[in-house]
């Protein structure tokens, strides 16, 4: 008896669905082209995406790359069936810790696994995405589907990032510069972004609030909605910035670890940075977390952004410049602090209370 009399199984019957799978790449072609950008003007579909550097107006590049994920944070995107901003985290994630070296993203892929492939849920996620793209100016230009039964339950997903960008040679941050008496300015979250999200369930959990209720903390939102509120993209505002002139002298994105892990990362060992907490203006979601969950500042401090998605470090003389070139783009700028010598083992000191309430 052949194998196929035996038992006549397929790979749809085993739990892969390549007819869905098809479908997807049919809906998303239009969020893929939606995109396009100098230097990217192919079709989705073939073994890889193309870039062409000379298109983007580049002469002597330094290409940087990054890769992340939306953590937990994905979890609610489940449990609630609200699958359509989730993307605009993923490449958030990517293309904010991209110009914070002074690049420009220019091209992004992403990964995306399921128990089960439904195309409408893979079309909302990519619809996302797709946003996150024009927000940053990167182009889509591939990625990669896969439909894992067994490893994942049927509603479950998980996504992956990965961004590239390019800064001609010379002008990558941190500057060599970095002084003593430099100004820090702080530019305004959209709430939690991507990172606490273990955290913030396990308050939501404990709490006995429900998604679908409004927010304890902004009642004109679900909680679900507040809580998915997308990650900031800070890329075209900064680069305008960072076109300016030689202003910018730092740029640090605050994300899992908050001021004390990610700041120190873009100092030199003999400056320290020191905030004034009182002057963040903490949204409302920090307070109900805190409160709701007892958890203490230094916690706070080290697991979410608190208010301040991106750290800008400018020298004195062109904090003004820089900040309204910020607001001009739409930024909440915030003058938070000034770097200083660093007299101890803290990269990062405080001034002032953090306002929680």
């Amino acid at each position: 008896m052949s194998a196929e009399g035996k038992n006549g199984l397929t790979y749809a019957q085993a739990g892969v669905d390549i007819d869905a799978g098809n479908e997807l790449v049919r809906r998303i072609k239009p969020l893929v082209r939606s995109t396009r950008r100098p230097g990217a003007d192919g079709e989705i579909g073939g073994f890889g995406g193309l870039f062409d550097l000379k298109a983007a107006g580049f002469t002597d590049p330094v290409l940087v790359a990054a890769n992340d994920g939306v953590g937990t944070k994905l979890k609610i995107a489940i449990d609630t069936g609200k699958h359509d901003t989730i993307g605009i985290d993923l490449v958030a994630m990517c293309v904010n810790d991209l110009v914070v070296q002074g690049a420009e993203p220019l091209f992004f892929l992403d990964y995306f696994a399921t128990g089960k492939l439904d195309p409408a849920q893979g079309e909302a996620i990519v619809t996302g995405i797709a946003d996150g793209c024009r927000q940053a100016g990167c182009a889509l230009i591939g990625g990669e589907t896969a439909e894992m039964p067994g490893l994942y339950a049927k509603e479950d997903y998980d996504l992956a990032g990965f961004a590239v960008g390019a800064a001609e040679r010379g002008r990558l941050l941190p500057s060599a510069d970095l002084a003593s008496g430099d100004v820090i300015l702080g530019l305004a979250s959209s709430g939690c972004h991507s990172n606490g999200y273990s955290l913030v369930r396990r308050i939501v959990e404990t709490s006995g609030a429900a998604y679908e209720a409004p927010a304890p903390f902004d009642a004109g939102r679900t909680l679900a909605e507040a809580l998915l509120a997308p990650t900031r993209i800070y890329v075209k505002p900064l680069l305008a910035a960072i076109r300016a002139g030689d202003g910018v002298k730092a740029l640090a994105h605050i994300t899992g670890g908050g001021f004390p892990e990610n700041i120190p990362r873009v100092l030199p060992e003999h400056l320290r940075a020191e905030i004034d907490l009182g002057a963040i203006p903490v949204p409302p979601v920090f307070g109900w977390l805190a409160r709701e969950g007892g958890v203490a500042v230094p916690e706070m401090l080290r697991t979410f952004n608190c208010g301040i998605g991106m750290i800008v470090v400018v020298s004195e003389a062109d904090a003004v410049e820089i900040s309204a070139i910020l607001q001009g783009e739409g930024e909440s700028v915030v003058p938070l602090g000034r770097i200083l010598p660093r007299e101890a083992r803290d990269a990062v000191t405080y001034d002032g209370e953090l306002k929680l309430s």
